[in-house]
């Protein structure tokens, strides 16, 4: 027990103190006394003073002194990503711009000075405590504890390759070293961040569950920021994202789960008897169209639900009072009630409540003696804090929350350590940090200006390509009677059938105008069994051509063209709004495909009909891939051959493509 005029190192008083502990206390005036790294009195002056003693008080005046902020779900180095890529959905800003951009450009440096600009901004807008998710989140740490911030730092682990891991097997690998070298640091609390549902696997997952319980450290996750990303969900596993995790065990651990916007009731109660604690991010989901978090059922409910800014890539700032002032005023329209998440609340969520979502408000969060001096200084000399009405003490809460902004930060103290005093920092040169992030905007602006020269480039950017050059003779005849067709192509003697299938296609050809003559196809090609009629599979595929090189000979067109081919892991949408091409024609056909030999050598024969555009009809198409002039003229006459046997006249072929015959028909159309 402490005893009169017991020495600490330093006394602070204020016209106000906001403690944000259970009671809500608030002292006007009021005094912090703080020793070593932590808080050891809060009260008013006069019994402070009475039973402490420092080398001096510090009298702070009209301002109110308060809890550091808890930015509860970020992602600091993305901070270097500012600006780079807005107004544009989540899956196409991410896959489409961050990915990519990470891929080449995120190493340990990346992280480090990312973190160090982000740790600026969160010091000189009251932010004391932050939860990272990132990659080579060593160096994130690293970066946070030299700027002097509390921070749960996440070491994200993905199921596919990323910038600081080939496998997930390597990035656990990476996990695991990062939680032994950084557990126990008195800034920084190891974490491991499994991405969200749709970048893992059960067994990684899994693996990360085992990690985090045997060193009883957090798991952060994203979980149902988008309806999109539910609904996807619930076809592959047949059942939401909550219940899924639950069922593998990831609410077993200390986890907090950024986003949660589409959520029901039952997901809710799941995440609350588990103590799953939640990040809500009004900025980023707003900017990103992913809709609104149910905060005030949350609430209601008791789950613990702390406020983040997210990434500023998605944001485009850190600012912790701007989120405050936007996370209540959402809240009250979202329910259509005024009173909703009124300001103390509000507040409460940005500390000691958001600390308790983070699992570390043992630490931090509210001003309370035996908890860390984590607290900053906020004046109340502005013109927006004027008047000021002090029949109500607890008015401060509403000035907070509605009226603050972060430039009213006048000091910031973590760990008993002033990092920043009269708005200026004192941990992070900031002026060299700024000059080596505009440095590699540049080279990013390099990079991406050099993508968007061609289709390709951006093709390459977001997935495996195959590349290669196709050479292929081909026909194309229009017929009146598939059917006959078929049965003369079966029953010919001279011809052998190796391998069939019956196939439904749909093609979008997005067509650029570019020097190369650029055409994209995104084809959802249903497959069914041609003898039994059992559906077989779904393949989604892209396939870009540049313009061919055409030779014509008397029954058939060499076709020399540039081919690159990818599979579709994204809806059409994406593709559309990545690439923007300059035009859209849609081609829909029944195929039934026949791989022959005739002759000895082999041939596709496709049976065509067209379903869109309305008046396509119906055509045989009959070609094989060549690798020489002398082949090619060989197998154009074999074609001619073919042509024969099937009675059809050298009049009667074409030789567009259908997304050419399309086109002509939408031209005239539109005439």
């Amino acid at each position: 027990m402490e005893t009169l005029q017991t020495k600490v190192d330093q006394i602070l008083t204020a016209d106000i103190v906001v403690t944000m502990d259970a009671q809500y206390h608030v002292y006007t005036p009021g005094a912090v006394a703080v020793r070593g790294d932590s808080i050891v009195a809060v009260g008013a002056p006069e019994d402070v003073l009475a039973q402490y003693a420092a080398p001096a008080v510090e009298a702070l005046g009209n301002a109110v002194i308060m809890p550091g902020l808890v930015n509860a779900h970020g992602h600091a180095p993305m901070t270097l990503l500012r600006g780079l890529a807005d107004d544009l959905r989540l899956d196409v800003w991410l896959m489409g711009y961050m990915m990519p951009v990470e891929r080449d450009f995120v190493d340990p440096h990346f992280s480090w000075l990312g973190t160090q600009l982000a740790a600026a901004e969160m010091i000189r807008s009251g932010t004391t405590t932050f939860m990272d998710m990132y990659y080579f989140e060593e160096a994130v740490a690293d970066a946070a504890a030299q700027a002097g911030l509390r921070a749960v730092c996440a070491q994200s682990i993905l199921k596919f390759p990323a910038p600081d891991a080939g496998s997930y097997d390597e990035a656990l690998h990476r996990a695991r070293d990062y939680v032994i070298h950084w557990k126990g640091h008195p800034l920084i609390v190891p974490a491991l961040a499994p991405h969200a549902p749709y970048t893992v696997t059960p067994e990684l997952l899994e693996a990360a569950i085992a990690l985090v319980l045997e060193f009883d450290v957090p798991l952060h996750i994203h979980i149902a920021e988008t309806a999109g990303e539910v609904e996807e969900h619930r076809k592959e596993y047949a059942m939401p994202p909550v219940p899924w995790l639950k069922k593998i065990g990831v609410f077993e651990t200390k986890a907090t789960a950024a986003h949660c916007v589409h959520l029901d009731e039952g997901e809710l109660l799941t995440l609350l008897h588990h103590n799953v604690g939640i990040a809500h991010n009004p900025s980023s989901n707003l900017k990103l169209a992913s809709g609104i978090a149910p905060v005030a059922r949350m609430l209601d409910l008791g789950l613990n639900v702390g406020i983040g800014t997210d990434g500023a890539a998605s944001n485009n700032d850190l600012d912790m009072f701007e989120e405050m002032r936007l996370a209540s005023f959402l809240a009250k329209v979202a329910t259509m009630n005024p009173v909703t998440l009124p300001a103390r609340q509000t507040l409460e969520m940005a500390t000691r409540m958001g600390a308790r979502a983070l699992h570390i408000d043992d630490l931090t969060g509210s001003l309370e003696a035996g908890k860390r001096a984590d607290l900053i200084v906020v004046s109340m000399d502005d013109m927006h804090h004027t008047p000021l009405f002090r029949r109500e003490p607890e008015n401060v809460y509403s000035r907070l929350v509605y009226a603050t902004h972060a430039e009213d930060v006048r000091h910031v103290m973590v760990n008993g350590r002033w990092l920043m005093r009269d708005r200026q920092l004192l941990t992070i040169d900031f002026d060299a940090i700024r000059t080596e992030a505009n440095a590699l905007a540049g080279k990013i602006d390099s990079f991406l200006s050099k993508r968007e020269e061609s289709v390709l480039s951006k093709l390459v950017a977001i997935g495996e390509v195959a590349q290669g050059k196709t050479f292929e003779v081909q026909v194309k005849v229009r017929t009146e009677d598939l059917q006959a067709m078929e049965a003369k192509l079966l029953t010919c003697e001279a011809v052998t059938f190796t391998r069939g299938s019956t196939r439904k296609q749909y093609d979008t050809y997005m067509i650029f105008d570019d020097r190369w003559g650029s055409v994209l196809r995104y084809r959802e090609d249903e497959v069914v069994d041609l003898k039994t009629g059992a559906f077989i599979d779904v393949i989604y595929r892209l396939t870009l051509t540049t313009k061919a090189k055409e030779r014509e000979f008397e029954n058939s067109v060499l076709l020399s063209r540039s081919r690159f081919d990818a599979p579709a892991t994204r809806s059409r949408r994406f593709y559309r709004e990545y690439f923007q091409p300059q035009q859209e024609i849609e081609v829909h056909k029944e195929r039934r495909r026949f791989h022959i030999r005739y002759a000895g050598t082999d041939f596709s024969v496709n049976l065509d009909r067209l379903t869109k555009p309305a008046n396509g009809g119906s055509f045989i198409e009959i070609k094989s891939r060549t690798w020489s002039r002398q082949d090619a003229e060989h197998k154009a006459a074999l074609i001619g051959e073919l042509l024969q046997l099937l009675g059809i006249s050298n009049e009667a072929l074409l030789r567009s493509e259908y997304v050419e015959m399309a086109e002509e028909e939408t031209t005239e159309g539109e005439n």
